[in-house]
């Protein structure tokens, strides 16, 4: 399983970044896929996640409303648009494989992309 997170940056708040995660065929075409993010010296918290088929979603509370999750099986790739970004959404955001789109432990998503950071400038 290999998944391959990319899009971070630099944003101004209110700003709007789009990240993507590009996964392996046989990954991204049968497995729910996840977001996550981390500040240094913090536990790794969970963002966003879509089942299989792109039909269900499940969002933390901090994200819901600004933050969207998609993919495009097509492609085999997930998408994170966030909008409205906040200085407190700053973090390295990782993409995971495998879990259920309601875990929100990192304990329970057995596969990882590398992180992409995203800093939101106040």
């Amino acid at each position: 399983v290999q998944l391959q997170a990319s899009g971070g940056g630099l944003v101004q708040t209110g700003g709007s970044l789009r990240l993507s995660c590009a996964a392996s065929e046989r990954t991204s075409r049968t497995d729910p896929m996840g977001w996550f993010r981390q500040v240094p010296g913090k536990e790794r918290e969970f963002v966003a996640a879509i089942d299989r088929n792109g039909l269900s979603t499940y969002y933390t509370d901090s994200t819901k409303g600004r933050f969207s999750v998609s993919r495009d099986n097509a492609k085999n790739t997930v998408y994170l648009q966030m909008n409205n970004l906040k200085p407190e959404d700053t973090a390295v955001y990782y993409c995971a494989a495998r879990g259920l789109i309601t875990r929100t432990t990192p304990e329970e998503w057995p596969y990882w992309g590398q992180g992409t950071l995203v800093t939101v400038s106040s």
